[in-house]
């Protein structure tokens, strides 16, 4: 019905021409239309696929580095594990290290004070200084091997410092 309105419109046009070639020119006009609308339907539908593709893409992309990042954190999260595990040991060990030192420094406080201030081995009256050492300068091991099991001076009366303790 559509096109015997337009046909009649056609045919009254100013130009005069024969209506049925109005109605041709008519339909013909309705086959471009056409056309045109279903071709651009079909690079409407290719752009929405090609959207589509790029967002299934990107979802691929984005799940890969998801992956990639929990399993760089998991591996973090690992060694940080075992690093305040390691850190603990060595807390505790310094601890124990410090109580010890404490310890030994109270033991070389009361050598001190109980030998009246002056530094003696054992309690036998040899002056750590003095002992094993000649006239002409020289140390005697063999004076001091039933005195000293470490061989050299050892001052009763110096700290022992947490440095001077190989814990290897």
């Amino acid at each position: 019905m559509a096109s015997s309105s337009s046909t009649y419109r056609s045919s009254s046009s100013s130009d005069g021409g024969n209506p049925s070639d109005s109605a041709v020119t008519v339909d013909e006009r309705k086959r471009k239309r056409m056309l045109s609308n279903r071709e651009s339907a079909r690079r409407s539908r290719m752009r929405k696929q090609k959207h589509v593709d790029d967002l299934t893409a990107q979802i691929n992309q984005l799940s890969s580095d998801n992956r990639q990042i929990l399993t760089s954190l998991t591996v973090t999260s690992e060694l940080y594990m075992k690093i305040q595990a390691e850190n603990s040991v060595l807390t505790a060990q310094m601890a124990e290290l410090s109580t010890r030192l404490e310890s030994l420094n109270e033991i070389a406080d009361l050598v001190t004070t109980t030998n009246g201030g002056v530094d003696q081995i054992d309690g036998c009256g040899f002056d750590d200084r003095t002992a094993g050492i000649h006239c002409d300068g020289y140390y005697d091991d063999m004076m001091m091997s039933g005195v000293n099991h470490w061989g050299g001076s050892v001052y009763s009366n110096q700290p022992i410092m947490a440095n001077d303790i190989n814990m290897y």
